[in-house]
């Protein structure tokens, strides 16, 4: 919020994007989605990569997106290559990477990503969003 007790611009902005939530784990993907929408009212979900970038290719939906969480089950792609793929599509969307056992920080680039290792506390997880959804000036 600003001074005067009124949201910014880019604060209504980042509140108006829609959040993908990629995850095939529906335990996991229920719990992430339910901590996302404590804060953002726009978080869509689909259970892998391939739907993922079916929802991308749509202008109106790419258009409103404003951050990807990358959670900890995919599908068939693994994350540092879903990633770069998505990077491909889409250069400057964020993504917020759930890390599992197998991954490191260093697996992804630093520009647009932000890698959390297990746990994944749900402040955690608002923060890397929040920060990702807020443009800096």
């Amino acid at each position: 919020m600003g001074a005067s007790g009124e949201f910014t611009g880019a604060q209504v902005s980042a509140f108006m994007s829609t959040i993908l939530l990629v995850d095939s784990d529906p335990l996991h993907a229920f719990l992430f989605k339910s901590i996302l929408e404590k804060k953002y009212p726009d978080v869509q979900r689909v259970s892998d990569a391939a739907e993922a970038f079916c929802l991308v290719e749509q202008p109106l939906f790419a258009g409103r997106l404003g951050l990807v969480v990358s959670g900890s089950s995919r599908g068939s792609i693994d994350s540092p290559a879903f990633v770069a793929e998505l990077h491909e599509r889409l250069p400057h969307v964020p993504v917020v990477v759930l890390g599992n056992s197998t991954e490191a920080g260093s697996d992804y680039p630093r520009e647009y990503v932000r890698y959390l290792s297990r746990p994944h506390a749900s402040e955690k997880i608002l923060e890397a969003a929040e920060e990702l959804l807020t443009p800096h000036n």
